[in-house]
């Protein structure tokens, strides 16, 4: 167990709640602090915008901690994540992508696809991603570049906006 997380907060639409309570079950055991916002009801649909934010909301002022959001392909919930500046998400399958995920690209928020994945894989990614350190080299802290991006707008004869 990584004893410098202090919590792990947890969440799933209703098409993750099984594995999201499989994870809850399984990490506890391990001793890490599992925080479960939710939803555990498989019948009322949840939008997984909504789940990614209850994450990046309550890891917002809480340093150390990490975040496991679970919907049906794992992709909503990473891309939704990933709008947060503080949130840097990646959905992944196999625990050396959960480990490499972390140690090059400090991901804090692992996301999984509950229709893809077996259970038993699911807690050993997630156990890769809260075991892995962070490769804290300088070319790696000053990774993440400042700034807007700025966009050419080209006007195309046909009407239509291009932009490069």
């Amino acid at each position: 167990m990584n004893k410098t997380i202090k919590k792990v907060f947890i969440a799933a639409d209703h098409r993750g709640v099984g594995l999201k309570l499989y994870l809850i079950e399984m990490l506890s055991a391990l001793g890490y602090n599992m925080v479960n916002l939710g939803t555990d009801d498989l019948n009322t649909p949840v939008d997984f915008p909504d789940v990614a934010r209850s994450v990046a909301d309550a890891m917002l002022d809480e340093p150390d901690t990490r975040g496991i959001l679970v919907c049906g392909t794992g992709a909503g919930v990473q891309i939704a994540a990933n709008r947060f500046r503080h949130i840097r998400a990646s959905r992944c399958d196999r625990p050396d992508q959960a480990r490499d995920d972390r140690f090059h690209d400090d991901i804090n928020v692992l996301a999984f696809g509950a229709d893809d994945i077996d259970i038993e894989m699911a807690f050993l990614c997630a156990q890769a991603f809260l075991e892995s350190p962070f490769d804290d080299c300088e070319k790696r802290r000053n990774r993440p570049k400042s700034g807007p991006t700025k966009l050419k707008i080209l006007w195309v004869t046909s009407g239509r906006f291009l932009f490069s």
